[in-house]
């Protein structure tokens, strides 16, 4: 089953994220692929991440389309103008490549190139206003296409925004990025369940599946880094103790992962998990989850 189908369907998906190198070499991240292909719905590509050049994510998703593996490509706002944009859609489509994460990206200035012009010509609520107009058959000056695609578009919210103004403005651009098209909603990491119950609560009408977030911690270091850096993360005391206390690392991370996917089974309609270099661990997560 494909992933729309299953999104359309209602099975509790299950989503990865592979991101692409800083250079031409694809074997690790192909094998990481390989390693999850069966366990997972698809995987999602990331596009220069942290605003890092690397290899680019509509390259990658149309390999791991080409090798059967079902992609979300992402597509950042930040490096293209919307010319560009509607170009690298259509690009897409012929290549294959069918679910589109739409994402405003990051600024320039906290990657390795912060010199680089940032673009935002478009944010991520436009990007899903233009893959809906495209997928009507005409681009954004209303001129017919010849040809037309069909994209599956998704799109992310935060919800672990500071109490108050943050999570308003977060579900005021969720309710605008539901209207624009998106289908199917990704969260930022999560690792506290009480809270992301609230948060489930608060959407409980937007109508749409909904996946929860979650990041393999490697270590306490960086739980405290996303902790004092990172929007909308949270790491529990109790978990950067964990981390800091054990022998074993990657159990500990797993036991952590599977523990939190345990409980958004009955939350929300699935999960993502951010391995972060740890793809080949995700088995291991979804089995002690039973899943």
């Amino acid at each position: 089953m494909g992933f729309r189908e299953a999104v359309e369907s209602g099975k509790f998906l299950i989503t990865a994220e592979v991101g692409p190198g800083k250079g031409t070499d694809m074997h690790e991240l192909l094998e990481d692929a390989e390693a999850i292909k069966d366990r997972i719905h698809a995987i999602n590509v990331t596009d220069l991440q942290s605003s890092v050049m690397r290899l680019g994510s509509l390259a990658v998703s149309h390999i791991l389309a080409d090798k059967g593996i079902e992609p979300i490509y992402q597509l950042t706002c930040r490096d293209r103008n919307r010319l560009a944009l509607q170009s690298d859609l259509l690009s897409a489509w012929v290549l294959g490549v069918k679910n589109v994460l739409a994402l405003t990206g990051d600024h320039p200035v906290l990657g390795d190139h912060p010199e680089a012009m940032p673009v935002f010509d478009c944010d991520s609520v436009s990007l899903l206003q233009m893959m809906r107009t495209l997928n009507g058959g005409h681009d954004m000056a209303g001129n017919e296409l010849n040809g037309v695609p069909d994209f599956f578009p998704g799109a992310v919210v935060n919800p672990g925004a500071d109490a108050g103004a943050g999570l308003e403005m977060q579900l005021i651009k969720l309710e605008k990025k539901i209207e624009a098209g998106a289908r199917f909603i990704q969260t930022q990491g999560v690792f506290e369940l009480d809270s992301f119950e609230k948060f489930m609560k608060r959407v409980e009408g937007f109508n749409v599946p909904i996946m929860g977030g979650i990041i393999m911690l490697k270590s306490a270091g960086m739980a405290k880094f996303m902790n004092k850096n990172v929007a909308g993360i949270s790491v529990p005391e109790s978990q950067i103790q964990a981390m800091t206390d054990t022998d074993d690392k990657v159990k500990t991370s797993v036991e952590i992962a599977s523990h939190l996917v345990k409980g958004m089974k009955d939350m929300c309609q699935g999960v993502h998990i951010m391995a972060i270099g740890w793809e080949k661990k995700i088995p291991m997560v979804l089995d002690e989850a039973g899943i």
